[in-house]
């Protein structure tokens, strides 16, 4: 064995060996075919946050893939290796550096690619770099836990089949509460639907208003639609990590699941990546046919309001807003003005920011950057190109068809407080429906419903706002409950102690110690770890504070503004469900 070999770690080797087996033809063509005209450059938004620092560039990234291939597997680099700069890589510690930059200084979108004038392709280099290292284990902590979740749990987010049937559950109720029909609730695994839909896991943990928006589209559209209680996760961190084999099982899970359901046709939520995985790359990684249609949902939601299956009024967004072309849906799947032609339709007044459509910026958190935490300084200053983008613009609205880029879009007007809030084309098509009063017929013979009363029961209220803390007190103790307020986390805890009450309703947004910290508190004291708890919150993205804690979730949620309706049903549902999931008697 040559003496250089023996050097070779043996995660080097094994790398080198993958590397043999990734190359094809579009890949040698990326990889011997940039001639380093410097055009890509710009194209780069880690270069323009960074513009003194030479190694941001896409050609110099890739020259760091590029000089593994030339020295193994080009015959130039066999032959003349100091000519075309090929080098050896023998230890883990380049391995970590070229980690450091495949993931850690490039977001996969693609901008570089399509402006390079010889096709080289960067962000499949990319790519297939980050799935040579996950191969060996050489990944962020990030990549590995979301992965590990994936393979193991069934979806990127790890939530739990209790968890998403709960919420699907909790939704329902609301949703047969707000149109008084049963046929408003959320079938699960209904056989022979029209429509399947699948989601984003984001939408259960973190925004469990994007289901019911397009729950409310579905129902009004008079749909046959269904969602599923296994292989519902549209999302593919394969895509993100370059792990093909990943990729294939998730994608297959779901085609799978939609054949054994005898779904017609399979509409994916707002997320770019998503849509892309599964839709544009999906058949190819699980090799086989599908037998259904795919689409997004924005596509569904604009061919309802064309047939006039659901009406809107635009006058009910009269706020300027943008939109944000998501990377892998825009450039690499082409999805590029149907958003736009529904978008029109919805909303009063829209201002397209510059450059848009194809050569619109990265969010920052694309390539799964969001999960990697160590790279989250260099990720937020790249950002500022798009910080820029946004406050020139004018909106208040920055919209956008993907799930990844709410929340990093959510972290770039934070971080440079540009004042803006982040929406998605559901949320203003449910926002601008008509909704025409249904009146639903009822058999002579139904018994009405008894509702659980309320006395009897003590609810602690926590909420540091006065008004919404003296409104839920009241609609309670009107209805026969002793309510017991506190404004903070301190006093709260202090009054869960002392009165021991059935249920708390803590709100998750308070100065000093949030609500998350309470529920914490309170799942870990064991004198206290039994009592129901029902959040409210006025920010959905705040669930994060709940379900990042190591500790069971709450029995309920609420998103504000509440209304007297929503409140006692969602209390009395609660109240009425011992800790076994069984219902009182």
């Amino acid at each position: 064995m040559p003496e250089k070999e023996k050097t070779r770690s043996h995660k080097v080797k094994k790398v080198i060996e993958r590397m043999g087996k990734k190359i094809n033809r579009q890949m040698v063509g990326s990889l011997v075919g940039c001639v380093h005209c410097g055009m890509c450059t710009q194209s780069c938004h880690y270069v323009l946050a960074n513009p003194d620092d030479p190694t941001f560039a896409p050609a110099y990234k890739a020259d760091q893939i590029r000089k593994i291939f030339k020295r193994h597997f080009d015959w130039t680099g066999k032959i003349f290796p100091w000519w075309v700069k090929a080098q050896d890589v023998c230890t883990d510690e380049e391995l970590e550096k070229l980690k450091d930059i495949v993931f850690g200084k490039c977001t996969n979108c693609r901008r570089c690619s399509i402006n390079c004038p010889m096709g080289v392709d960067f962000a499949t280099l990319n790519r297939m770099a980050r799935g040579l290292l996950t191969a060996v284990g050489v990944m962020p902590e990030g990549v590995s836990v979301v992965s590990k979740d994936q393979w193991e749990i069934g979806n990127q987010m790890g939530v739990l089949p209790q968890d998403y049937l709960e919420t699907l559950e909790w939704l329902s109720d609301e949703l047969e509460n707000e149109f008084k029909d049963p046929a408003a609730r959320i079938s699960i695994d209904k056989k022979d639907a029209d429509v399947v839909y699948a989601i984003n896991p984001r939408e259960i943990k973190y925004d469990p208003r994007t289901i019911s928006d397009a729950a409310r589209i579905f129902y009004l559209a008079g749909e046959n639609w269904t969602m599923l209680s296994d292989g519902w996760d549209m999302t593919n961190f394969g895509l993100f990590s370059g792990d093909d084999e990943l990729g294939a099982a998730v994608v297959r899970r779901l085609f799978e699941k939609v054949i054994e359901a005898r779904g017609k046709r399979l509409v994916l939520s707002e997320c770019g990546h998503g849509y892309r995985a599964t839709r544009c790359e999906g058949p190819n990684w699980a090799g086989m046919e599908v037998p259904f249609e795919m689409e997004s949902t924005v596509l569904t939601m604009l061919r309802y309001i064309k047939e006039g299956r659901i009406k809107v009024d635009k006058t009910k967004n009269n706020l300027p807003v943008t939109f944000h072309d998501s990377c892998n849906s825009a450039r690499s799947c082409g999805f590029i003005e149907e958003p736009r032609e529904l978008l029109n339709l919805v909303v009063t007044e829209f201002q397209e920011m510059y450059p848009n459509r194809a050569e619109n910026y990265c969010c920052s958190g694309g390539g799964g950057a969001m999960s990697m935490s160590e790279y989250t300084p260099l990720r937020l200053k790249a950002a500022k190109v798009k910080a820029d983008q946004l406050k020139a613009t004018g909106a208040k609205i920055v919209v956008t068809t993907c799930h990844n880029c709410v929340d990093a879009l959510t972290d770039v007007i934070r971080h440079y407080k540009l004042g803006m809030k982040v929406a998605q084309l559901v949320n203003l098509v449910s926002n601008a429906l008509v909704i025409e009063e249904k009146i639903i017929a009822v058999p002579e013979f139904v018994k009405p419903v008894e509702l659980l009363p309320l006395k009897g029961y003590k609810i602690l209220v926590v909420d540091d706002e006065p008004d919404i803390l003296t409104f839920i007190s009241t609609v309670l103790e009107d209805q026969g409950a002793v309510a017991v307020q506190a404004s903070d986390a301190e006093q709260a805890l202090e009054l869960a102690l002392k009165e021991k009450p059935d249920l708390i309703t803590l709100d998750l947004s308070m100065p000093g110690k949030n609500g998350g910290f309470v529920f914490e508190e309170l799942r870990k004291n064991p004198e206290l770890s039994l009592i129901k708890v029902c959040i409210i919150t006025g920010k959905p993205e705040l669930r994060r504070l709940i379900y990042d804690r190591p500790v069971p979730p709450p029995e309920g949620y609420l998103d504000k503004p509440i209304n007297e309706e929503s409140l006692l049903m969602n209390v009395r549902k609660i109240l009425e469900t011992p800790h076994d999931g069984k219902k009182a008697h």
